[in-house]
């Protein structure tokens, strides 16, 4: 970036002044299959620990964690 705009360090086949929108790019996660699998496997035990009224409330959750932040 330079003055607020980007600058390319290879040439780019545009017409000088052309405006162009950035998009960022998602390129997702580093998880492999097996680690995918125990995410998934994880949120489902706990979807059914929520509706089963296993839950914490999150204002109990935020204190805990607020408390052990020393604020």
């Amino acid at each position: 970036m330079k003055d607020g705009r980007l600058v390319l360090d290879e040439p780019v086949d545009l017409p000088e002044g052309t405006v162009v929108d950035l998009m960022p790019v998602d390129d997702g996660d580093d998880l492999d299959d097996d680690d995918r699998a125990r995410l998934h496997a994880a949120l489902d035990r706990s979807q059914r620990d929520f509706l089963a009224g296993k839950g914490i409330p999150a204002e109990e959750v935020l204190a805990e964690l607020s408390a052990r932040s020393g604020r």
